[in-house]
């Protein structure tokens, strides 16, 4: 059996949003405010068909009409190890949203609230363990607040 399409579409939106915080230089928490929740869920809704386009595109337009600038967070710097896709990326705040809230009509708003948490910035730390951690790990770590 296969994905369902509302968590597919929920993976490519988290997918997008680290596809942008890497091409703006900027953290995820920076983008998803940017963002806002209506274009965030326009994201999600659109998903199916966003996917099928030009990533360089779709990422393109929300950069310009969120008014999102260049920053300073590159997370790409100074990395050792090897360096997970954006999609890779996506897939783990996918599996963390779900396990937060399961209730697919409240992804966007969890999806907010997990990207603008102190957990991403961990994740985002490629030369530790954290983003390639078991998801159960991540989401105890995110639930009790800290690092187990």
């Amino acid at each position: 059996m296969g994905e369902l399409q509302k968590d597919n579409d929920l993976f490519f939106t988290c997918s997008l949003i680290e596809y942008i915080a890497r091409k703006t230089k900027n953290t995820k928490k920076y983008v998803v405010e940017k963002l806002g929740y209506e274009k965030i869920n326009k994201i999600y809704e659109l998903a199916e068909v966003y996917h099928s386009e030009n990533l360089d595109k779709v990422s393109d337009e929300f950069i310009q009409n969120s008014q999102i600038e260049l920053g300073d967070y590159d997370i790409l710097e100074n990395i050792t190890e090897r360096i997970p896709s954006f999609w890779e990326i996506g897939r783990i705040y996918q599996r963390l949203i779900k396990m937060v809230n399961e209730n697919e009509n409240e992804y966007m708003k969890t999806l907010i609230k997990v990207l603008s948490s102190w957990i991403i910035e961990k994740i985002d730390n490629y030369n530790s363990s954290m983003y390639y951690e078991n998801p159960n790990y991540i989401y105890e770590c995110y639930k009790e607040g800290k690092i187990l």
